[in-house]
């Protein structure tokens, strides 16, 4: 078996530990402008999840080996890995893929995870007989088509579709684009892997289920995740709670970092102060 790992994080601040988990395809540079801002207030951890960013050792298993080694990627490997690499308790906060990711931490997890933040994110990616605040399924999979013939411009294609509607739409895809390979070209197989997540997740039964205090944080013109999606979220979640950003689309914490910031620190409580 062959496997990717956390092996890449960075960190700053003090206080309440706050780990920033970034969506498919990016990395945890992506949260460098408010990471510092946040880091005033929260010992702020961002972290690259297997095969992004730095993340990218691959780690095979050295025994007999008859056929070629299976790639093992899922989000519950992704989740025990981040809860073995941060064994405490903590604030998690996700953006895009990385929303499910924390989503289903606090759901294995419950006591590592004592609050959650979600952004931009969804329990469900794809649209289904009842759900239809999704993508279509077919675009998930013209995406996994083209990675294996155009991987930059795929790369590149989700980024224009990240920010569409934004209010700063052409300036916030300058700074995606210049961030994009900024460490590195993330694995293709875990890119893959990622498309796979968010085509078969779907943890809409599971949020009665999540214990602790969330906060919803959504782009008014998100066009990857409709708000229908946002207020289902936070509504099914017992102690769940809706913050709309607007003007803002896929990205707000690119491009409206003051109320992102203001969100959180209201949510989470300035623990400098």
């Amino acid at each position: 078996m062959a496997a990717l790992h956390v092996d890449h994080y960075e960190s700053a601040g003090s206080g309440q530990p706050l780990l920033l988990i970034h969506g498919w395809g990016m990395h945890g540079g992506m949260w460098k402008s408010v990471a510092e801002r946040l880091a005033q207030h929260f010992n702020v951890y961002a972290v690259d999840l297997p095969g992004h960013g730095y993340s990218t050792e691959r780690i095979e298993d050295r025994g007999s080996r008859i056929e070629e080694p299976k790639f093992q990627y899922s989000l519950d490997l992704i989740v025990d890995q981040l809860s073995e690499q941060f064994d405490e308790s903590l604030t998690v906060c996700g953006w895009s893929l990385g929303g499910q990711v924390a989503l289903r931490w606090a759901l294995r997890h419950p006591q590592q995870v004592e609050r959650l933040v979600m952004v931009a994110s969804t329990p469900c990616f794809v649209r289904l007989d009842d759900w239809k605040y999704a993508l279509s399924v077919e675009i998930l999979e013209e995406f996994a088509v083209n990675l294996q013939h155009h991987y930059s411009l795929t790369l590149k294609r989700f980024l224009s579709l990240q920010v569409r509607g934004s209010e700063q739409e052409r300036e916030m895809l300058a700074v995606l684009r210049d961030d994009l390979f900024s460490r590195g070209e993330p694995d293709l197989n875990a890119l893959q892997a990622g498309l796979e997540i968010l085509r078969d997740s779907d943890q809409r039964s599971a949020l009665p289920d999540v214990q602790q205090p969330v906060l919803v944080l959504a782009g008014e013109r998100d066009t990857l995740i409709p708000q229908q999606a946002s207020q289902y979220l936070a509504s099914q979640i017992p102690n769940g709670r809706l913050e709309m950003i607007k003007g803002a689309a896929h990205a707000p914490f690119l491009s409206h970092p003051n109320e992102f910031i203001k969100h959180l620190v209201d949510f989470l409580g300035d623990t400098k102060t």
